[in-house]
């Protein structure tokens, strides 16, 4: 997925000043802007700036699509009851990481707890390398900074009281390895030192793109697996979007879609757990109307099977499924744009304001906090979840939480034949998503790690 982000062709990477609603191009009402998606992303933004959120009715008058606030997710997700226990995120540290980051972060994060009635928490900025003064013209450096609002605002919703960090990187992650050392160096640095129990990856680069990939030389990348061998025996657990080009994703150019099956990386990695999307349906309320749906609208939930890594053993009872590779993604959370998170954004003085987000890259920061809630009922680090998440599913799977994501919809984009979402794990949400209230006790639980 070039750029970043996972916002990769839309939502959420998608870009400057907040990935706003990607559009469906000339489907959208003419009265809303058009902006094009900044870094190296592909489609185009709506919902832009608004004044203060609107409920899903009026963004369905207005915009033709759903759009939800952090109360509605709490109620979607099952979170309440957690809060009413205490269960909050208290004592955990979340670490979210993003090149060149956005200079209003903790302004913005506090606007957006009081519109909700959330308490806000403090971000702690640690910046890796020279990164360079923030300039707002700067189409790559405000796509980053909406990139890095959503993570932040989207973990906050889900574990209030958790402690943030944000690291900024100096160099923008791009397809291939550039920025890729730099963002590993930074969490192995954190990692080493003892910070953080879960960190949060909202970007990627398609695995076909890594130097010698052509010739089945995957050392390039595989050269970069440094901090996760660390975050594992240090017992961080480490997430990455899938992407948002469903079974395809962006060739080197950063704009061309591959018209072939393809997959990314970090999200494809084996110590990585892999965050696909999915689009809920909800009333103002945020009960469900209908079941989930596989992501599939301005974008679509990355997933499929590596090029690079062959099936690891807790993918062995999904192994029909997954064949001899590595199947992403491991489990979904909220990520269409129709069904979009309102975020809010200051750091582009020409859009100050609300917009509605989406993508993969919204996915894997409110699943990070569903980690930090089970950090702190484990009074631990969980670390890698992976056996623990595929047990879960396998046994009991309603009682654990682990929700079956099985309409029939699937991430087939850009023309590559996706796969569907069925009955048990798919390459299209992985065993489905979670309901917080038993999933979270039930992850801590399965937890070895004392």
């Amino acid at each position: 997925m070039h750029i970043a982000r996972t916002g990769l062709g839309l939502a959420a990477a998608t870009s400057a000043a907040a990935l706003a609603v990607t559009a469906l191009g000339t489907a959208a009402p003419a009265a809303v802007p058009h902006t094009l998606a900044v870094p190296a992303v592909a489609g185009h933004t709506l919902v832009h700036g608004v004044s203060s959120p609107l409920s899903s009715e009026q963004c369905q008058a207005k915009w033709h699509i759903n759009c939800y606030n952090p109360l509605q997710y709490r109620t979607a997700y099952d979170l309440n009851a957690l809060y009413k226990k205490g269960v909050t995120g208290k004592g955990r540290t979340i670490v979210i990481v993003d090149s060149y980051g956005s200079p209003t972060v903790q302004h913005d994060l506090d606007v957006y707890s009081k519109q909700f009635g959330l308490p806000s928490t403090k971000v702690q900025v640690v910046k890796w390398g020279n990164v360079p003064v923030f300039d707002p013209k700067n189409e790559d450096m405000t796509g980053w900074a909406g990139e890095s609002t959503l993570d932040v605002e989207m973990a906050h919703a889900v574990a209030p009281a958790a402690k943030i960090i944000l690291v900024e990187t100096a160099v923008s992650e791009t397809e291939g390895t550039t920025g890729l050392p730099e963002m590993m160096d930074a969490e192995k640095h954190l990692i080493d030192h003892g910070v953080g129990d879960v960190i949060s990856q909202s970007f990627g680069a398609t695995e076909n793109t890594f130097p010698g990939f052509d010739k089945g030389d995957f050392s390039s990348l595989k050269k970069l697996r440094y901090a996760f061998k660390d975050a594992d025996k240090k017992h961080v657990t480490v997430l990455a979007a899938s992407g948002d080009g469903g079974a395809t994703d962006l060739q080197l150019d950063g704009k061309t879609y591959y018209n072939k099956r393809v997959n990314s990386w970090p999200s494809s990695d084996p110590l990585v757990t892999s965050i696909g999307g999915t689009q809920l349906h909800l009333d103002d309320k945020g009960e469900r109307v209908k079941p989930d749906s596989v992501y599939n609208d301005y974008g679509s939930g990355g997933g499929g099977q590596s090029h690079v890594f062959t099936r690891p053993a807790f993918q062995n009872g999904v192994k029909k499924v997954v064949g001899a590779r590595r199947g992403t993604p491991d489990v979904s959370m909220a990520a269409a744009v129709n069904g979009g998170a309102w975020i809010y954004s200051s750091y582009d003085p020409t859009a100050v304001g609300w917009d509605v987000t989406g993508g993969t890259s919204e996915a894997t920061p409110l699943f990070a906090g569903i980690v930090a809630l089970a950090d702190q009922v484990a009074g631990h680090r969980v670390g890698n979840i992976q056996q623990a998440l595929y047990g879960l599913s396998a046994h009991h799977a309603g009682r654990n939480g682990v929700v079956d994501v099985n309409d029939g919809t699937d991430n087939s984009y850009q023309g590559v034949t996706g796969y569907k979402a069925v009955n048990g794990y798919d390459l299209a949400t992985g065993v489905g998503t979670v309901d917080a209230l038993r999933f979270v006790p039930a992850l801590a639980k399965a937890s070895r790690h004392g």
